[in-house]
């Protein structure tokens, strides 16, 4: 378990305040393996820690977080996000059976060619999602 000033120095390092909620959830969401979260998930795992923080809040506190370069955001569907707390460029398996997003092993995908970025434009990032179905056999 990471000491708490080092949830505080992570917040303080992006120009954060880190406010009472914001600890709660960086303590959650930055406490052992990388992770991918919902809002919703997460606030479920602030009622079952006994922290009082509302859903909006986590809404909010995800996506500065992600503003601030402390998370990647996934949308899945356009209906569904996931907040990754590797930020690193890397790819994901979405598991549409159990709503679960993992992580695609470093080398496994390769792209060839990319299109060229619109005029003034630069390619950031290049995000792959593979969604896993069930099998019907």
């Amino acid at each position: 378990m990471r000491p708490y000033s080092d949830f505080i120095e992570r917040i303080r390092s992006v120009g954060l305040r880190p406010t009472r909620q914001r600890l709660a959830l960086a303590k959650l969401l930055f406490k052992g393996e990388d992770r991918h979260v919902t809002a919703e998930n997460l606030h479920k795992e602030t009622k079952s820690e006994n922290m009082r923080v509302s859903l909006a809040t986590v809404y909010n506190t995800l996506h500065q977080f992600k503003e601030a370069g402390l998370l990647r955001e996934i949308s899945i569907d356009g209906s569904r996000s996931y907040f990754d707390t590797n930020t690193k460029n890397h790819h994901h398996f979405y598991y549409e059976m159990d709503q679960k997003l993992g992580d695609i092993p470093d080398g496994i995908i390769s792209l060839k060619k990319l299109p060229e970025a619109p005029e003034g434009k630069k390619i950031k990032i290049v995000d792959i999602v593979i969604t896993i179905s069930k099998s019907d056999n």
